[in-house]
């Protein structure tokens, strides 16, 4: 699944790493087995080892470019290191049998969105750590690799890095040492709910003090990028909400779409440029559902982002209660806005009114529960604006089915997604958002300078 601000994001093949640091990368003959060698990350974690031949390789390959994906391709950043008296891997990395995959992936002409080292190595680690000095070399020997083996190639792949947990002094460290221009993207992973065992999730869900939680780590990350001097880009690499697998009927239900939603307009007004969403399929936090596949209803609510909500972020603030959550973005593809409100209460409908303040290019836009009328904002007779009302079927939040203003959104017979259509509503008139709703709204003649 392909998710950004300016897209989707890339499909993650998370075959390297620390828990997954088992993997070895086949070289040769495609039917010959790989010698296994990275015995470290096998011994502290008592896997098997673990190889991927050159012909299952090039079989992935073909289905990728058949399904249109982009990859990101994770890779074993402990290999060649020893376990140091303090629980971390140290000495540098052995990157010789990377090299050979991205040395053969290039020659074959696969396109990889872009290459990463590791997986959740930052700060404390899970499992093990490395320190922020040391990665920063190995980050620079990466991007050096791919610098060379694509040397020429106008779709030479990004160097990513640390798809781990936020620690401000490591990330600082790592993206200082690799500036300006070694390291193209700064990934970090997110699973702020806690695990997939607490039965206090939708609680959480449907606070938004404990969503406000994540601020300060999109914010924190924001500000160390702009004041390092690099060209990196913050994105959300991995997230799940809740971490082993997630929560049957919480993660792969209804609710979740307020926790989902919520994260991608709070990432992207911190200049987010990617969020990668765990999983596609697998766990119970899967896009899709892992017996049937059909699509749960964070898939829709994913394909609404992508379809209405375009990369210019909005200034945006609400007057009113703290239980509606609200981001304005330049509508994509399209003239005006696109709102996504959500409704975290279960007992008021909000009548919502849109207006503006200024006419600077980083535009306000203030909503309450009051219909006001600024100069500048006065809705011609006739205006009409697009809704996408979502709602739980048989109002339960743990359904796995969404409703599209009343309509269930399943597939058919032939495993079709359902038109996703909006009512038109009178744009002179409030938006109402129901109880334990969601709701994006197409405001096309609003006048927003940004979107011009």
């Amino acid at each position: 699944m392909f998710l950004s601000f300016a897209a989707f994001s890339p499909l993650k093949l998370r075959l390297g790493g620390s828990l997954q640091d088992k993997l070895v990368y086949g070289t040769g003959d495609g039917g010959r087995p790989c010698t296994p060698f990275v015995k470290n990350a096998s011994e502290m974690f008592g896997f098997t080892q673990g190889c991927l031949p050159l012909h299952r390789w090039d079989e992935l390959n073909a289905f990728f470019k058949k399904s249109g994906a982009k990859i990101v391709f994770g890779l074993n950043a402990l290999n060649g290191r020893v376990p140091l008296p303090d629980g971390s891997m140290g000495g540098p990395w052995d990157y010789t049998n990377a090299a050979s995959l991205i040395r053969y992936t290039a020659s074959k002409g696969y396109k990889i969105h872009g290459w990463e080292l590791g997986n959740e190595l930052s700060g404390t680690g899970v499992g093990t750590k490395v320190g922020a000095n040391q990665y920063a070399a190995d980050v620079i020997a990466l991007k050096s690799l791919v610098d060379s083996l694509y040397e020429g190639n106008p779709s030479k792949p990004l160097v990513l890095a640390p798809g781990g947990f936020f620690d401000a002094g490591w990330f600082t460290e790592v993206i200082v040492k690799t500036r300006p221009n070694l390291l193209d993207v700064v990934t970090h992973h997110i699973y702020n709910l806690g695990p997939g065992v607490d039965t206090h999730l939708i609680e959480k869900i449907l606070n938004p003090s404990y969503l406000d939680g994540m601020v300060s780590t999109f914010s924190n990350l924001q500000g160390i990028l702009k004041s390092a001097g690099t060209s990196a880009v913050a994105w959300v690499g991995e997230s799940g909400g809740a971490y082993n697998s997630g929560h049957h009927l919480v993660t792969d239900s209804f609710v979740f779409s307020f926790w989902f939603l919520d994260q991608l307009g709070m990432s992207a007004k911190y200049d987010t440029k990617s969020y990668c969403r765990q999983s596609l399929i697998g766990g119970n936090y899967g896009l899709l559902n892992t017996a049937t596949f059909q699509p749960n209803p964070d898939y829709y609510s994913a394909l609404l982002w992508h379809r209405l909500m375009g990369t210019k972020v909005l200034s945006t603030t609400f007057s009113g209660t703290n239980m509606i959550r609200s981001y304005a973005h330049c509508a994509r593809d399209s003239a005006g806005i696109t709102l996504l409100l959500i409704n975290l209460s279960g007992n008021t409908t909000n009548q919502v009114s849109v207006t503006s303040e200024g006419v600077h290019a980083n535009n306000v836009k203030k909503h309450s529960r009051k219909i006001r009328h600024l100069p500048g904002f006065v809705q011609a007779a006739g205006s009409m604006r697009e809704e996408y009302h979502l709602t739980p079927k048989d109002g339960s939040l743990q359904s796995q089915v969404m409703l599209l203003n009343g309509r269930a959104l399943v597939t058919d017979a032939n495993g079709v997604i359902p038109r996703l259509e909006p009512v038109k509503v009178d744009a002179a008139q409030p938006i109402a958002v129901a109880p334990y709703s969601i709701v994006f709204a197409h405001i096309p003649n609003f006048p927003a300078p940004a979107c011009s």
